[in-house]
């Protein structure tokens, strides 16, 4: 049980840190972030819907009290890292870090749970 914790814990901080830097990226108007949106073919509006979404389920993954609210926060992470991968695909840019980030999702989704199902 303290392993799963760990493992949860570790992948869940990781993925959330990451979720505030890009969210906190794409608020700022960060101008790597707005030329890779353009690349993409995406809207400059993007950016704040993308941003405030991000810092949303990052908030979401690290709070206890609401397992439903992760949950959606889980969903709402995977749509947004499967349409990165296809969109960075499809426009023959790097898509390994979209890759990454549904893999640390994963492990923190597995761990989150056989935490809940232990506690049952």
């Amino acid at each position: 049980m303290k392993k799963n914790k760990i493992i949860f814990w570790v992948s869940t901080g990781l993925l959330s840190g990451m979720m505030l830097m890009s969210g906190g990226l794409y608020l700022s108007q960060n101008p790597s972030i707005t030329d890779g949106l353009k690349t993409l073919g995406y809207p400059p509006y993007m950016l704040y819907i993308l941003g405030v979404s991000k810092l949303l389920a990052a908030a979401a993954l690290l709070q206890p009290m609401f397992p439903r609210l992760r949950e959606w926060a889980y969903a709402g992470l995977t749509f947004t890292f499967l349409g990165a991968f296809i969109s960075h695909a499809a426009t023959s840019t790097p898509f390994i870090a979209p890759l990454v980030f549904t893999a640390v999702l994963a492990v923190s989704w597995v761990y989150n749970n056989r935490l809940q199902s232990a506690m049952a």
